[in-house]
């Protein structure tokens, strides 16, 4: 199921700091977090103590992406990066961010670290400059666009996702254009599914979207098992994946329950066949369209 000896994945929230405030995400949901009692940051010291050197020798990717906080933030996961880089200089490693946190220098800094084919930088912008801050609020285009240029100018692989909404849908092709212009190597755009769960008034989806189908199906095929992969949250725990990680700081006892027979998480993968819990339904249910990591892109454009 999710033996370690098997894991070739290892997913982190290196940390729940954000300067960004995204109506939609998790961190501005108080269901879900509180930003008063929930902040924390993941160190090396704590990721060397959850896993054993064999471990970290057998995984061929390492990526950091939040939940609730953008990896940029933390002054930790260079040190992170360079840990794993230091045990496998083959690894993948992978960030995402909005760009908008730090200097020139630290972005250099992770242009060098992924350099290589097969690592990358994926930066969240959803639009030009004068849609972006809609959704991404707090981010200012300018310092977006020197962190960029210093990552992509020292090297660094650079990946540009998009969320489609009505106000910047006329934006799309504008904004693979200037992607390219800056070389990044991908471009890829997509609807929110977040308009299911936490519609936001005032923030439209695009003309002639049609929300996907969410089914109470009993049918799951779990994306993190089939990649293999961990999901270790800010405060150190660690998950299946990180849509079960959204609920660390507000877990109900079934899903907690659930959970209790860590590291294999049989309990969890048992209730598939009777009772699935509605994270994994809503995440991995065969019978929702655009349920699975691969299906949510409308443009998926490699530009380099």
């Amino acid at each position: 199921m999710f033996e370690q000896e098997s894991i070739k994945v290892l997913h982190l929230e290196t940390t729940t700091v954000c300067n960004a405030a995204c109506p939609q995400c998790a961190r501005e949901n108080p269901e879900l977090y509180n930003d008063k009692t929930d902040r924390c940051t993941l160190s090396l010291d704590q990721i060397k103590e959850l896993f054993d050197l064999e471990f970290f020798k057998q995984l061929d990717k390492v990526f950091a992406c939040g939940d609730f906080g953008d990896p940029a933030a933390s002054h930790e996961t260079l040190s992170i990066f360079k840990f794993f880089r230091s045990i496998n200089p083959s690894i993948e490693l992978g960030m995402n961010t909005n760009g908008g946190v730090q200097n020139v220098e630290f972005w250099k800094e992770l242009g060098k670290l992924l350099s290589s084919d097969f690592s990358y930088c994926v930066f969240s912008i959803d639009g030009l400059e004068d849609t972006n801050h809609i959704y991404r609020v707090n981010v200012r285009w300018s310092k977006l666009m020197n962190n960029v240029k210093a990552f992509i100018g020292a090297g660094g692989k650079a990946h540009w996702d998009m969320l489609i909404f009505k106000h910047n849908e006329h934006q799309v092709n504008k904004a693979r254009d200037l992607a390219k212009q800056l070389g990044f190597t991908h471009f890829r755009a997509k609807v929110s599914k977040r308009f299911i769960s936490r519609p936001i008034e005032g923030l439209l989806p695009p003309t002639g979207f049609e929300l996907p189908n969410v089914n109470n199906t009993k049918t799951i095929e779990c994306y993190a098992q089939k990649e293999k992969s961990l999901y270790v949250a800010a405060n150190g725990e660690v998950f299946p994946c990180c849509w079960i990680g959204t609920s660390v700081f507000s877990m109900d006892e079934n899903l907690r329950h659930l959970l209790n027979d860590k590291p294999n998480y049989q309990s969890l993968v048992n209730s598939w066949n009777v009772s699935p819990h509605k994270i994994c339904t809503n995440a991995c249910g065969v019978d929702n369209n655009k349920s699975s990591f691969e299906q949510q892109w409308t443009i998926n454009e490699v530009l380099q």
